[in-house]
């Protein structure tokens, strides 16, 4: 209890740094986006393709993991179907309650990964990432262009998956495997070059993290907000924990699987949700909800299971 406590700690002390420092202006505003950019297309991407490129993947219980953690996704998605009713949502504010249940903030998986479990922790963690993040992207896209598109327009297949595809941080999961599958690993100079990077990406993601918290939009957001952190917090990393353990996942891909299942919603979600027709402000509303939750969630589950 104590060790996940004090493993988790830090990685939340850092998001909540994040926020003291934008309502403080310590930096102007616009240093956050530039920051979040940089982030999210150079230091993640470098940070995943050394580790990948290097790691041994002989012995990994990767396929009961992912196929475990998929199950359970789309048992989420399944149940957010049946509540849609009950809650009186409306098209686009079902549609972010779907992404809301279902896509994982990946900075803070990989931070809550290496503090637990260290190198072999970002090794299953990012191969998770590989395969999830596509998936539930892909979900978010169909669900948005089903509720939440206009019917006059026409549906943009190609530029709606597109996104997915070209994806920086799942292009650098397959260049790291790439590298890692022909023998290579991590080539001279450009090898220790992506490590100087990949070593600013999670203080500088988490501290981004903590600045794109809006708490207003939770009151906004009303009661979508409780069964989002319920389904997101609580049945997905649970369902993905009995799934693993079903299909056989040893206890580290275990582990791992339900750590990445466990954390709050993305951030690139509300993005997703103003530019495809979705309910920017209940997405805003359930982003920064989860992500304060998940500070005592996390612990519990992972304590628990």
């Amino acid at each position: 209890m104590i060790a996940v406590l004090a493993a988790l700690a830090p990685v939340f002390l850092v998001i909540l740094s994040g926020q003291v420092l934008k309502r403080r202006t310590f930096v102007p505003d616009g240093f956050w986006v530039s920051a979040e950019r940089i982030t999210f297309y150079l230091l993640f991407p470098s940070l995943l393709i050394t580790n990948i490129a290097r790691a041994n993947l002989g012995g990994l219980s990767v396929g009961p993991m992912l196929i475990g953690s998929l199950a359970a996704i789309v048992l989420v998605v399944g149940g957010a179907f049946l509540l849609r009713r009950p809650l009186h949502l409306d098209g686009p504010a079902f549609t972010s309650l779907l992404q809301s249940a279902i896509r994982p903030n990946v900075y803070v998986a990989l931070a809550a990964a290496v503090a637990l479990y260290g190198d072999s922790g970002l090794t299953l963690v990012s191969l998770c990432m590989a395969v999830i993040v596509p998936f539930v992207n892909a979900i978010a896209v169909v669900a948005l262009v089903r509720y939440a598109s206009p019917r006059e327009q026409p549906v943009r297949w190609r530029q709606s998956i597109a996104p997915i595809i070209q994806n920086p941080l799942i292009v650098a999961c397959f260049v790291g495997l790439l590298l890692n599958l022909l023998g290579i690993g991590s080539p001279p100079v450009v090898g220790p070059t992506l490590e100087i990077l990949g070593r600013a990406s999670l203080p500088m993601a988490l501290l981004s993290v903590g600045a794109g918290l809006d708490l207003n939009a939770m009151r906004v957001a009303g009661r979508v907000v409780a069964v989002a952190c319920g389904l997101k917090l609580v049945a997905l990393p649970l369902l993905t924990y009995l799934s693993c353990r079903a299909l056989g996942a040893d206890a580290l891909a275990t582990a791992i699987a339900v750590v990445y299942a466990s954390v709050p919603i993305s951030v690139s979600a509300y993005v997703m949700a103003r530019q495809m027709g979705g309910d920017a402000p209940v997405m805003a509303g359930t982003i920064t909800a989860s992500t304060l939750a998940a500070m005592a969630s996390m612990p519990l589950i992972l304590m628990t299971v």
